[in-house]
């Protein structure tokens, strides 16, 4: 199970973070991922962690304003967002890709992740 939390509405050049809990995998290596879905608009990978080595990837479009990551157990995983745009505007989700081992390539498609949490609204006022 995934538990997203942590959306709101700021201002623009602002901050946010959201939180995932992960909570009943079995296995030892899977991958989390966060994507948003604006309205209209098709659902869009913006960032992952690979539990078995951290690696990471971005979309062009966050890169250098979020960072992602995870407590060492890789049990709650963070999505820090900076330099927030009004573009970011979206509901945010949380997903788990299970199993996965080795280094983050690339973000994959939803079809990807077996397990999502429900999504966090991501409000950002011009």
């Amino acid at each position: 199970q995934l538990q997203a939390s942590g959306g709101g509405l700021v201002q623009t050049g602002g901050s946010l973070r959201l939180s995932c809990a992960a909570s009943g995998f079995t296995l030892d290596y899977y991958a989390i991922g966060w994507f948003r879905q604006a309205p209209g608009k098709e659902r869009e990978g913006v960032s992952c962690i690979a539990s078995s080595d951290g690696s990471t990837y971005y979309a062009e479009s966050v890169k250098g304003r979020f960072t992602i990551s995870g407590d060492n157990a890789m049990k709650t995983v963070y999505l820090q967002m900076n330099s927030l745009k009004p573009e970011d505007t979206a509901v945010y989700y949380c997903a788990a890709r299970t199993p996965f081992e080795g280094a983050i390539q690339s973000m994959g498609v939803p079809a990807d992740f077996g397990s999502w949490g429900q999504g966090t609204l991501v409000t950002v006022s011009s």
